[in-house]
């Protein structure tokens, strides 16, 4: 089966996304991770670093859930590939 243009462009498009948010999920996890213990300062009453650990990656990671969740919608909607709603 070859793909048309339409196929090629909701890939193109999927993979810039998820491309984008595995690029955040690894800043969060490995970069700011590792340089939050330099950084001296507290954070709502708690050394930044532990608040990165317990608090902040995951936060970030139910924002990127909820973001791809959403925008994967938005583009399966606009290229016709959606699951139908039930009421």
């Amino acid at each position: 089966m070859q793909l048309t243009e339409r196929h090629l462009a909701y890939w193109r498009a999927l993979l810039k996304r998820t491309g984008l948010l595995l690029a955040i999920w690894f800043v969060v996890t490995f970069v700011v991770g590792y340089y939050a213990e330099s950084l001296a300062f507290d954070f709502f009453g708690w050394p930044f670093a532990f608040w990165v650990g317990a608090q902040g990656a995951l936060v970030v990671y139910v924002l990127i859930i909820g973001y791809y969740a959403r925008t994967m919608n938005q583009l399966d909607r606009e290229f016709g590939v959606a699951e139908a709603e039930e009421d």
